[in-house]
């Protein structure tokens, strides 16, 4: 009967020691959870900088949305871009680059690179993906505008100090792992503690079950007579010899330290709760953006930038005014259209250049080549633009923007080649590498060249369709009138690429387009002594008049792109675009 209320104790204790520890799970899920998210800044005492950088480590550094706030005078501007790009237009530039979060992630870790006092202002870079433009305060939510990794610079016009006051929230890292444990524990002592009076009434009743059979066996009276039953001596720790206390006793203590463990275990839960994990970079960031495989931009950054060179182009053909062409415009095309200005502005007759259109971008060429200079392709066409126009443009270096060195039409009857998807962007070739393609970029325009010059030039099978090609047949049609018409003049013409302005990016089916430039000569000379050469009035405005006696020269610049086909590929090139402007003409 003493058994009873001591099981019935322990019984109680466990239970309640259930449901402690049951208690201390939920309260890791619930009051003791530790806070959604973490806010770190930039120490007080940092040093002032033009800029700011904001490292992809530190973006990356926790999953989920990070927001950003930032405080300073005046005007400032938030720039995204890849941190290679961040890292070149920030160039030898003083700068303050925040690198991670301090142990207890409450402070920003702060980078100081000492350089030059100031840089140019950020905005408006053709580097950045987008921007952030605020005024004394900015609270910014950071999304990736695409993959891979991506840095921030933070800047006011590149002369004054870059706002230093600056947090970032972050969601919390901190985990609660003994939560889902420590409950089903609890419960699994709880179920322990309601079973155990039934299982050890059970097993007791066992027990007086066997003694009762053991002493009908052996202590038995035998043949009526009486029997005396001799003491037995308690065994240590026993001396009151009462049956099972030790076992009870075992039970006690058992518990008893089974409580004390659920203690400690309910005050320990609290503490682990609000401890945070060491936060480390997620691995999704930085991978594509290292190395050659990245786009130098996206698609998006494209179609901003070839708005931009249209509007500067089509204000600049308005005005006739070649130095409106200047901030978008460079190379041959500034060129051929500073020159047709100059004749337009004398001879209103004479045909302006086709217009540069952004409204309909029909195919965009991104080269994955990140060092300078990058060049992009674009095939777009518009209001203007009798059949689409292949553009090239080229970015010199970080701090300078995208310019147009050359546009031409598509030739009639002629597809595009197939490239890489932007978001992959597409490999370079150097001008004078002909691996995997059937000619390098250099010897494709030598071969163009060749027979622009010569009817039968003994290359001809290399190039599709040979004379039959528009603007080949073209060209040579226009060089045999003038020797036709020309009875009293002797004619040289020549076509000669210019070899630093020639870039080849390669297609998808393993070949390459080349673009770039020829310098097309026109030499004629008096057969006899009193014979004139005339001539027509637009190479008159650069030559200074309409006659001479001793001889001219016009002078054309040609844009060209030619597909070459991949090597051990049967086939020949093909004339892709082409176009030509004239340039100057003087006497000799």
């Amino acid at each position: 009967m003493i058994g009873d209320p001591v099981r019935l104790k322990t019984a109680a204790l466990l239970v309640l020691l259930g449901l402690l520890t049951m208690l201390a799970g939920i309260g890791q899920l619930t009051f003791w959870a530790p806070a959604e998210t973490v806010t770190a800044s930039v120490p007080s005492d940092t040093k002032a900088a033009p800029l700011t950088v904001i490292d992809q480590k530190l973006i990356a550094l926790h999953d989920g949305p990070v927001k950003i706030k930032i405080q300073g005078e005046g005007n400032f501007i938030v720039a995204t871009g890849r941190p290679d790009d961040v890292e070149a237009w920030v160039g030898k530039t003083a700068h303050n680059t925040l690198t991670g979060v301090s142990q207890d992630q409450k402070s920003l870790e702060v980078a100081s690179t000492d350089g030059e006092a100031t840089a140019p202002s950020p905005v408006g870079s053709d580097l950045w993906v987008n921007t952030e433009d605020a005024s004394g305060e900015l609270d910014y939510t950071w999304n990736p505008p695409a993959g891979g990794g991506w840095s921030l610079l933070v800047a006011s016009d590149g002369t004054k100090p870059a706002p230093s006051s600056i947090s970032m929230t972050f969601p919390n890292n901190a985990t609660t792992p003994w939560a889902v444990p420590l409950i089903v524990l609890g419960i699994i002592i709880m179920l322990a503690g309601v079973a155990l009076p039934f299982v050890s009434k059970a097993i007791s009743n066992r027990r007086k079950g066997d003694e009762h059979r053991k002493g009908d066996d052996f202590g038995g009276p035998r043949g009526g007579g009486e029997t005396t039953t001799l003491p037995v001596q308690a065994p240590p720790g026993k001396a009151d010899g009462r049956r099972g206390a030790g076992a009870e006793g075992s039970s006690l203590r058992v518990t008893a330290v089974a409580a004390a463990l659920a203690t400690a275990l309910v005050g320990s839960s609290a503490i682990a709760a609000q401890a945070t994990s060491t936060p480390k970079p997620t691995n999704s960031s930085s991978a594509s953006t290292e190395g050659d495989a990245a786009p130098v931009m996206l698609e998006s950054q494209l179609q901003r930038i070839l708005e931009q060179v249209a509007s500067t182009v089509d204000a600049a053909d308005a005005a006739k005014d070649a130095a409106k062409l200047a901030p978008r415009v460079d190379k041959m095309e500034l060129q051929v259209r500073t020159q047709n200005y100059k004749i337009r502005s004398t001879v209103s007759a004479y045909e302006p250049r086709m217009p540069v259109r952004a409204t309909k971008l029909q195919s965009s060429v991104i080269s994955t080549k990140r060092d300078w200079p990058r060049t992009v392709f674009a095939l777009t066409q518009g209001e203007g633009n009798v059949v689409p126009q292949v553009l090239t443009l080229v970015q010199l270096s970080p701090r300078e923007n995208y310019k147009l060195w050359g546009s031409a039409p598509l030739q009639p009857g002629t597809n595009f080649p197939s490239f890489p998807v932007p978001r992959d962007g597409t490999a370079p070739a150097a001008a004078d590498d002909k691996t995997g393609l059937a000619y390098s970029g250099n010897e494709a325009l030598g071969i163009l060249g060749e027979m622009l010059t010569t009817p039968d030039s003994p290359n001809r099978s290399k190039l599709a369709d040979g004379q039959s090609s528009p603007y080949i047949a073209g060209a040579l049609a226009y060089q045999a009138d003038t020797v036709k018409n020309g009875t009293s003049a002797n004619f040289k013409f020549s076509h000669t690429p210019v070899n630093n302005q020639t870039v080849v990016l390669r297609t998808a089916d393993g070949g390459a387009l080349v673009v770039g430039r020829l310098d097309f000569a026109f030499e004629g000379t008096p057969k006899a002594a009193g014979d004139k050469l005339i001539l027509e009035d637009d190479s008159a405005v650069f030559a200074g008049g309409k006659e001479t006696t001793t001889g001219m020269v016009l002078n054309f610049a040609e844009s060209v792109a030619v597909y070459i086909p991949p090597a051990g590929s049967a086939d020949p090139m093909k004339l892709v675009a082409a176009t030509r402007g004239l340039v100057g003409a003087s006497f000799k």
